[in-house]
This record gives C-alpha cells, sequence and structure tokens, in this order.
C-alpha cells in the first residue's frame, strides 16, 4: 500500500522520490461524504523547476535507451498496474466519487493506449529508407525524442489520463512531467510509485500539484518541450496561446457539448438505454457524455418517456453503497453550477421532466450529489444547451427533419462528438460524412475510439494540429530528422550546380 496515500499530506513525487514542501496546500475530498480525506501540497515556480530538471536529467539517458527496451519497462509497468487493479480503483473512487464500475472501465482503457505503447512503440517509431537517390546517396529520416514532455490532466479521469498522456510519451524516449487535478491527485503519484516498482528510471516519470501557479511554470520553463492540457475551453485556449508564445508544442483539449440525434426509425429501446448510459454515467463528468438529445420529429415523445423511466429507477449512491449506478459530482462547486443549470433552464421555459435537486443521500448529508434530471422543449438560445453543464443533466431539443438536427450540431462552437440513433445506412452516411465533430458513433453513444487511432474534437473542442495518443501522439512527441549518406571512394570533382555535390 503506497505510504503517500495513508500520509495526511499527497506530496510531489519526482527524481524518484517523493518530495513535501512548506507552502499553500489544498483540500481533497470524498465527494460521497463531502468531507476533506487529505490535503495536497501545490508547487510553486521552484518545484515545478525542480521536477523538469530532474526529467531532463532523466531524459538525456532515457532517450537514448533503445526503444525496445522502453517499451519493455512499459509493459512491466502494465503488468505491476494490474495487480494493483483494486487499490486502483477505490483510490480513484474515494477521491474522484466514482462508482467502482466506472473506475473499473477507466482502468482499463488508460491500460489498453499503455499495451498500445509497449507493444507498438518500436514499430511506430522506425523510420524510412531510400536507397540510391542518387550515385552512393542514401536517404533515411528518424523520430527522436523531445526531451522533457508535461500534461495537464483533468479530474474526470485521474487514473486514465497520466495513463494516456505519459505511456506515448515515455516509449518515444521522452520524460514526463504530471500535473494532476488537486481534486483527486492522488491517483497520480501512486503511478509514480508503481512505475519505479516496476523499473522505469528515476527521474521519467514526475506529479507536481497545484494550480494556476504551477501551470504557468510549466508553460513557461525553457526546459518543457511540449504540452498536453485537457480541461475547459477557455482555459485550453490560455494553455495553447501561452504555451505556443514560449515557443512550445501544444495540444490543448477543451469543453464539448456532445450531440446524440435520434431518428424516428432508431431501435426505440436501444436509444433510450444508451442516453442514459451516456448522459448520467459518472454523473455526466465526461468530455464525451451526451450533452444534448436531439429528437426528431415523432421519436421524441416516446425516447423522452423511455429515458425518463429509466433515469428515474437509477440507483443513487457513493462507492461505498452496495449497487449505486449514479454517483456524486466532484466537488460543492459542480453541484451548485448544475444545480444552478436546473434552475435557469426552468426559468427560461423549458419542461422539467426529472428534476434532481431535491436528491439527498440517507447517510451522508454532504455528499456532492444531484441526481438525474431531464429537461425537455429546450431551445438553442437557453443556457442549459449554449454551455458546458459538467453533471446529471439531459437537455432534449426537437427537431423536425435530419437537416435541421445536422444544422443545429454544426452551429455549436464545439466539436468533440456526434452520434446518430437510426436503422438507415444512408442517414448514417450523410451524419458521419456532414456532422462537425472529431469523433462519430453510428449507434453508438460515446464514440471514444480504441487506442490504436487517435482522440480529438474539433472547433473549440481542440487547439493545436494533432489529436491525442494512438498514432498522432507518436508525431506530437517526437521530432523528425532527414540523414542524407554517401561513402565516396574517389572525389567526384566540383559542382556548383544546385543539389549537384549529391549527384
Amino acid at each position: 500500500m503506497s505510504a503517500t496515500r495513508n500520509a495526511s499530506l499527497i506530496p510531489h513525487w519526482y527524481g524518484g522520490a517523493a518530495h513535501e514542501h512548506d507552502g499553500p496546500t489544498g483540500q481533497v475530498h470524498d465527494p460521497a461524504r463531502g468531507v476533506a480525506v487529505r490535503e495536497v501540497a501545490f508547487a510553486d515556480a521552484a518545484v515545478v523547476g525542480a521536477a523538469v530538471a530532474a526529467a531532463r536529467t532523466a531524459s538525456e539517458t532515457w532517450g537514448e535507451e533503445p526503444a525496445a527496451r522502453r517499451a519493455a519497462l512499459l509493459a512491466q509497468w502494465a503488468r505491476v498496474l494490474r495487480e494493483h487493479r483494486a487499490e486502483l480503483v477505490e483510490l480513484v473512487c474515494e477521491e474522484n466519487g466514482k462508482i467502482p464500475l466506472d473506475a473499473e472501465g477507466e482502468f482499463e482503457r488508460g491500460i489498453e493506449v499503455l499495451d498500445l505503447a509497449a507493444g507498438g512503440g518500436p514499430l511506430l517509431l522506425k523510420g524510412e529508407f531510400s536507397d540510391q537517390v542518387a550515385r552512393g546517396v542514401d536517404v533515411r529520416s528518424m523520430r527522436r525524442p523531445l526531451g522533457v514532455t508535461a500534461a495537464i490532466t483533468p479530474f474526470n479521469f485521474p487514473l486514465m489520463a497520466p495513463i494516456w498522456l505519459s505511456s506515448i510519451s515515455l516509449v518515444c524516449g521522452n520524460a514526463v512531467v504530471i500535473k494532476p487535478s488537486e481534486q483527486d491527485p492522488g491517483t497520480a503519484v501512486r503511478l509514480a510509485e508503481l512505475a519505479r516498482e516496476a523499473g522505469l528510471p528515476d527521474g521519467v516519470y514526475n506529479v507536481v500539484h497545484g494550480d494556476k501557479v504551477a501551470v504557468d511554470a510549466l508553460l513557461d520553463h525553457a526546459d518543457v518541450a511540449a504540452i498536453t492540457f485537457v480541461g475547459s475551453t477557455p482555459v485550453a485556449r490560455y494553455v495553447y496561446e501561452r504555451g505556443t508564445a514560449a515557443g512550445k508544442r501544444v495540444q490543448a483539449f477543451g469543453s464539448a457539448k456532445n450531440h446524440m440525434v435520434a431518428l424516428p426509425d432508431c431501435n426505440l429501446d436501444f436509444a433510450a438505454d444508451a442516453a442514459v448510459s451516456a448522459a448520467y454515467g459518472a454523473s455526466g463528468q465526461r468530455c464525451m457524455a451526451v450533452a444534448a438529445l436531439v429528437a426528431v420529429g415523432e421519436v421524441a415523445d416516446p425516447l423522452v418517456a423511455a429515458i425518463a423511466e429509466r433515469a428515474r429507477a437509477l440507483r443513487i449512491g457513493g462507492f461505498q453503497d452496495e449497487g449505486s449506478e449514479l454517483g456524486p459530482l466532484v466537488s460543492r462547486a459542480a453541484c451548485e453550477r448544475v444545480v444552478g443549470h436546473i434552475a435557469g433552464a426552468e426559468a427560461a421555459g423549458a419542461e422539467l421532466v426529472l428534476d434532481g435537486r431535491a436528491y439527498e443521500h440517507p447517510q451522508h448529508r454532504d455528499g456532492f450529489y444531484v441526481g438525474p434530471t431531464l429537461v425537455d422543449r429546450v431551445t438553442p438560445q437557453m443556457d442549459v444547451y449554449t454551455q458546458e453543464v459538467f453533471g446529471p443533466l439531459l437537455p432534449v431539443l426537437r427537431v423536425e427533419t435530419l437537416d435541421a438536427a445536422i444544422e443545429l450540431l454544426n452551429a455549436s462552437p464545439y466539436g468533440n462528438g456526434a452520434a446518430i440513433f437510426t436503422a438507415s445506412g444512408g442517414a448514417a452516411r450523410r451524419f458521419e460524412r456532414e456532422a462537425q465533430a472529431g469523433m462519430i458513433g453510428v449507434n453508438v453513444p460515446i464514440p471514444i475510439p480504441v487506442a490504436q487511432y487517435s482522440f480529438g474534437g474539433w472547433k473549440a473542442s481542440r487547439f493545436g494540429d494533432v489529436h491525442m495518443s494512438g498514432p498522432e501522439g507518436y508525431r506530437f512527441y517526437t521530432k523528425g530528422k532527414i540523414v542524407t549518406t554517401r561513402w565516396p571512394e574517389t572525389s567526384s570533382g566540383v559542382n556548383l550546380a544546385f543539389g549537384g555535390a549529391g549527384r
């Protein structure tokens, strides 16, 4: 069991060891009970600098290790993580509020990318070779590590996101610095401890905690070559602009308003199950959650009724409560935000089919709970539609045609994901080509791709040129180098023509 987990203060981790310092701290809560369970140390620029220095030192030797050796150590890390699966899942539940089933799924998706890095890294890092491009001249390409990369990870995936945003960078030969959310930071430190147990060299995987001070220090540090961020669009834009101004590669993933379009020919029960699962899973705190249901034509009334029936039956509770299906939100502030959106929708004239404001846990009245909420007859002008709610609230908009549904979702400033539920191959094909989103689902409500494909949205849901993870991740975390070689046996004479020296 982790010593840092049992401590009252969650420390930073860099250079292969835990580090505490005298400075500001933040509280880490158990959302299910609404009580503080630990404190977390907040880094200043000096602490961030120490972590980056440890990463830079480690990167110099790590980047020269054979790719197969790096991959083997990542495979060992994956084996160690699997051995500690139950402990990691429990830690996610305690600090984030997820129910065990959801935390188990997060573990699996994180390990999936780690397995890809371990199994496919050497293949995806191989260069190309062109023989005899001129007399006696060959050309080859190689991918070289950047050095130090950093990742600013979100609260909603405290286990998966640090793995996703470190494993590919690591197999590419970089050292990483993770800045997890200060709301549930313990998992990132435990991952660091288990990385060391698996044999990863000290300084290759580092963790610093904090708020904007720590973020700015990473964005400004000259030795950080690349930054990945996941969070809200305003902060993503800030990270992208400040990071690129400092000369870094940046990929910053922001807010979402994922639409699920249901056509009259859809399988009603299947669509209702999918909508409830995707809208209320993790209490709506997923960047790929269904955040707007667009009901086309005559499907609206029966679909809303079927969703309400299922949502009303969800068992609400914390991870300690057996059979819980809908857990708490991550913080009291998150509860207040969602409650404000419910009140705003009601005041704007929407129909409250289900109102989750009244729920109160029978044993833990201070827990951060909002019950499942279903709001019908929402218009595109209402705040509950235009803003990212990030909670167990599903707005329903009604349109008459597929044309209107596509026009509606394309007008959204966000383009993370979109899904269509239909029995028509023609309608589905048109939707997947015309919907302006980076990830499309056909009768799949949360179209997160498997690890072999890259993750990322369009429009204001992503800032940067490449998507996260998958094949595009290898390009993001490496830089290309072209080598042209010739081994002359005799002089070929002086040739001043352009390109002549190699011909």
